[in-house]
């Protein structure tokens, strides 16, 4: 990297920097909620580290300890995948701060890169706390040489680096394929699902279609199927022969390749930079326009219909907040050609589990991905510097609250709805049931919209230059998810666990009146937090 290059990087970074805002702005409120942000983040951290190690111990138990170091960097370059290719088009392409980065004198290429180790630099602590927890485990049952440190760390920076390329690159193609459109927004966002259903159908299509009696003995030996990650994906192999055996001519491919390919691919990514950037930035007009009756619709319904448009604008707001729904819809579309047994026997790789046990937890499944992110969440920060205009409005702010969360009520419960009928029809689940069951994940719904309100309220975020500092990493929607999320899984044990002992349909009236309980107590906070 040149000077210029730093000193970009220096800039973005210094930016959005929690620690800037600490030292040097005086209203409490900020440093607050930055310090907050900070503690928050640790708190993160410090749970992947935790379980991390964890892991560490199970597989040094098993008497499997080689294989930490191919496990480590399994999760590394999926989580470095995954990350960058939900931020590429938020980071790389159409980001609000183009204009003013394009009009220094830095070339396309020089931007592009540094926008890219921007994200890289933001993400690095993410893969330490995972590399560090295992690395300290497999240095117990491995007793390993004291060089294995130094070297574990090195590598763990350059490790990320390949499969953020690739993601990167991808979302190039995805951006490059869409800017030729009208509808850009919707195009790339379709191109994306398409690209992660994929993903996610990936490891299924590939049993369905290889049935030899080599991969079946793959699969039921773990410490050969753990080391024949490496063999398909060779950066892995490269970082555990470094570790285990100091494999220099491994430890020279993987940075090699890595610089190699970062060079190749922002040459390429430069080239049409700012083709795409102002083709992504620009609108188009229907030339058949024709002037019609104008509709009239409450106020409440009006803000509704100005935060779909708000999310069908934004490529980055649409994918975060719209996969759960499509995972939902997926899910129950599976449901009426595929029994709900075998939904079970392939989700748990054929465990003996008898599937109706697991039916007074559909609502939950089902809500498991529609309450992945509420728009709620991050509606009210998404206002940014245009939030003036909506206080100036002779419009009252618990009316505001009240349209954003009709829009996540518009948005989810049909789609859960159509899920949960799927699913009880595909279980064939006796119609009371299905009833009670579709007054749960409705309920779930209210209480989904109301928590992510008063989430999006309290941890409100203006001054955002980008939308995936909003959408993706803000405070608001990480302290709406984790809770959300840990809770719904340990509620599906829970009711499983009671369904067993008693009359599950007791066990769901009883979830579908807490969170009843919980939803109105939520709303009432939002109007209470309206009125400030």
């Amino acid at each position: 990297m040149n000077k210029k290059s730093m000193l970009l990087l220096k800039t973005l970074l210094r930016s959005t920097s929690r620690i800037n805002q600490i030292k040097y702005v005086k209203d409490p409120k900020i440093r607050g909620k930055a310090i907050g942000g900070m503690i928050g983040l640790f708190v993160l951290y410090l749970m992947i580290v935790v379980y991390s190690f964890m892991m560490c111990v199970g597989y040094g138990q098993l008497g499997l300890t080689d294989s930490i170091p191919i496990i480590c960097a399994s999760i590394i370059s999926m989580l470095a995948f995954v990350f960058t290719f939900f931020k590429t088009n938020g980071y790389l392409f159409a980001f609000k701060e183009y204009d003013m980065l394009m009009s220094l004198p830095f070339s396309a290429k020089t931007i592009a890169a540094d926008k890219f180790l921007y994200m890289y630099v933001a993400s690095m602590p993410w893969y330490l706390s995972v590399s560090v927890a295992m690395m300290i485990g497999y240095g117990i049952y491995a007793g390993a040489n004291p060089l294995v440190y130094p070297v574990w760390l090195v590598l763990t920076f350059v490790l990320p680096i390949i499969p953020m390329l690739v993601a990167s690159f991808i979302g190039f193609l995805i951006a490059k394929v869409s800017a030729g459109f009208r509808h850009k927004n919707i195009i790339q966002t379709v191109l994306i699902f398409v690209f992660v259903i994929f993903c996610f159908s990936l490891q299924y299509i590939i049993e369905a279609l290889v049935k030899s009696d080599e991969t079946k003995v793959i699969l039921e030996n773990v410490s050969g199927s753990i080391e024949d990650i490496g063999s398909v994906y060779l950066p892995i192999a490269w970082f555990a022969d470094g570790i285990r055996s100091f494999d220099v001519a491994g430890i020279l491919l993987l940075i090699g390749v890595s610089l190699v390919l970062f060079e190749l691919v922002f040459m390429i990514v430069g080239k049409y930079y700012r083709q795409i950037n102002s083709a992504l930035k620009s609108h188009g007009a229907d030339k058949a326009y024709k002037m019609t009756a104008q509709k009239t619709h409450s106020v409440v319904n009006a803000i509704a219909f100005k935060e779909f448009k708000r999310m069908t604008g934004s490529q980055a707001y649409l994918v975060n907040a719209g996969l759960g729904e499509v995972l939902a819809f997926l899910l129950g579309a599976i449901a009426l050609f595929v029994k709900f047994e075998k939904i079970i026997s392939v989700v748990t790789k054929g465990a003996p589990i008898d599937a109706s046990i697991v039916f007074p937890a559909i609502p939950l499944i089902v809500y498991f991905c529609i309450g992945m992110v509420a728009t709620t969440a991050c509606s009210p920060s998404l206002e940014g510097k245009n939030y003036w205009i909506m206080q100036s409005l002779p419009i009252e702010q618990k009316t505001i609250y009240r349209g954003k969360m009709l829009y996540n009520m518009y948005l989810t419960v049909p789609f859960a709805v159509f899920a949960t009928v799927c699913l009880s029809f595909s279980a064939r689940v006796p119609i009371v049931n299905a009833i009670i069951y579709l007054a749960e994940i409705i309920a779930l719904c209210a209480f989904s919209t109301t928590w992510g309100c008063v989430c999006g309220i309290k941890h409100m975020r203006l001054d955002w230059e980008n939308e995936i500092e909003v959408v993706k990493q803000g405070a608001a929607v990480a302290i709406y998810l984790f809770p959300n999320m840990l809770v719904c899984m340990g509620l599906v044990v829970l009711v499983v666990f009671l369904g067993m002992r008693m009359d599950a349909n007791l066990v769901s009236l009883a979830i579908t009146a807490i969170a009843g309980l919980l939803a109105a107590l939520c709303y009432g906070w939002v109007m209470k937090l309206s009125r400030r």
